[in-house]
């Protein structure tokens, strides 16, 4: 099993040698930086019988996990809207080299947008259309960290995306992915329910808080994690190579993370388009983890 770590532009070349050379392999996000990329990908390991993973896998810890058994076991009634939010000044001030976040294949929306389209997917189901606007803040971005301080970065990218998420099940998602706000006081991802609202903690860590506030009720409740957010950035990788072992499914798969490159890409061709675009891709939601299971314990998926 190989795991691929490279930057975004690489992804598709490494993940191809890998699984040419018959390897399974799991990858960085996003799986690819074009959907005919990430098609090729998941063609090419069926032709060669290997399996293909990918992060993030953040929504297998304790906080997600428990937003998940919430909203399955009714807590707050039937999704009808959720609303995602990932706002920041870009990575110039605090990264080294930031240069490949504003390239082709990055951008607020293909780095962080995963995190937060795989949670939805992951709470929500998968995603049945997508429309958006997208525009670059500037041209250029100056680094401001002491590694290059002063050093001109061209940008190729949108980097303020806002767009909406008709999913399956009906529910409709709300998304801005921005590198263009310096200070905000948006929620990190809410889901509005009939019967209440569940406050979803960041999806770029494993933990809490978890909040709920159901229909009639004067305050929020801070409800204790189900499962434990004491694991770590690699438990996909971990739980793939379980379900390999078991011969059951790993959770973090390559179709789920097509579906998130194929919705990604979508909100770019919408912007351009002036139409909503229909996603030809979907997925599964990934089984939860059960409950119980003891620190390093994994179930090796679903048989």
């Amino acid at each position: 099993l190989v795991l691929n770590l490279t930057v975004p532009r690489a992804h598709a070349e490494i993940n191809l040698k890998a699984i040419r050379a018959g390897k399974h392999v799991y990858c960085e996000k996003p799986l690819a930086v074009t959907r005919k990329e990430g098609q090729e990908i998941l063609e090419e390991a069926k032709k060669k019988g290997v399996r293909v993973g990918a992060a993030p896998d953040t929504f297998l810890g304790g906080g997600l996990q428990t937003c998940r058994k919430l909203i399955d076991d009714g807590w707050i009634g039937r999704p009808v809207a959720a609303t995602a939010f990932v706002a920041s000044h870009g990575p110039e001030g605090w990264h080294p080299n930031p240069g490949f976040f504003y390239q082709f294949g990055g951008g607020p929306l293909f780095d962080m947008g995963p995190y937060y389209l795989t949670a939805l997917v992951h709470l929500l189901g998968p995603i049945r259309r997508v429309t958006g606007s997208a525009q670059k803040g500037s041209n250029e971005r100056i680094i401001t960290n002491e590694v290059n301080f002063g050093k001109k970065i061209p940008v190729e990218i949108p980097t303020h995306v806002a767009g909406v998420l008709d999913f399956q099940s009906g529910v409709v998602g709300t998304m801005i992915a921005s590198f263009d706000v310096w200070s905000h006081h948006l929620p990190v991802i809410e889901i509005y329910g009939t019967q209440g609202t569940l406050a979803v903690p960041d999806p770029n860590g494993f933990g809490g808080p978890v909040l709920l506030r159901r229909a009639g009720a004067e305050e929020w409740s801070d409800i204790p994690l189900t499962h434990s957010p004491d694991v770590h950035r690699g438990i996909g990788l971990a739980d793939m190579a379980a379900a390999l072992r078991s011969g059951g499914k790993h959770r973090a798969s390559g179709e789920l993370a097509f579906h998130v490159l194929d919705a990604m890409q979508a909100f770019g061709e919408a912007s351009e388009s002036g139409k909503h675009i229909l996603l030809e891709s979907t997925c599964t939601r990934p089984d939860p983890l059960p409950m119980g299971l003891l620190a390093g314990q994994l179930d090796g998926g679903e048989k």
